[in-house]
């Protein structure tokens, strides 16, 4: 089994000081004020720009990342990290028009590149994710802001992250 791991550096092109994880991290603004670039050795892994796994997230797989506020669109820093588990199996999701699984139900077991085109709806309330692990998009063709979903029950929105009830498209994080 391979193990997550992550280098944040200070500066760009993979300068200055760094810290590296090897799991979720709630908190890194303890460990660099700034982070200018980032290396994933192994795995996947979500940044978001607030401690505690809040605001705006961001996916980052296997590669480097000479130059984050390019890539991402993150001003200058990450605050906290988590490892996303990898995963081969297969994936199912249900979506919801309505609050706590409630209203008309879509089921998903493969990407999406345009709910609407799709199911004639974006407006998604809450959802089931029962296997695998999905990224979740404002807009369709997997732009716009991201969420990051693992297995569970997501009663609203705003439990993934989300300001508004809009889903524009879906993917599987695949290996």
């Amino acid at each position: 089994m391979t193990i997550g791991k992550i280098i944040f550096f200070e500066d760009r092109n993979f300068q200055g000081c760094f810290h590296e994880c090897s799991s979720d991290c709630a908190d890194l603004h303890t460990y660099f004020t700034q982070c200018q670039s980032v290396r994933v050795e192994n795995g996947f892994f979500m940044v978001y720009e607030h401690p505690n796994f809040m605001g705006q997230q961001y996916f980052l797989r296997r590669g480097n990342y000479s130059d984050c506020q390019r890539t991402t669109g993150f001003s200058n820093c990450f605050r906290s990290c988590r490892m996303i588990p990898m995963y081969n199996g297969d994936y199912r999701m249900r979506l919801y028009e309505g609050a706590d699984m409630g209203g008309q139900m879509i089921e998903l077991t493969d990407d999406c590149p345009n709910i609407m085109d799709r199911f004639h709806t974006s407006d998604i309330q809450s959802c089931h994710v029962m296997d695998g692990h999905w990224l979740l998009y404002e807009q369709p063709n997997y732009r716009g802001r991201m969420y990051y979903l693992g297995p569970g029950e997501y009663k609203k929105y705003s439990e993934w992250g989300g300001t508004a009830p809009r889903i524009g498209s879906l993917q599987r994080i695949t290996i």
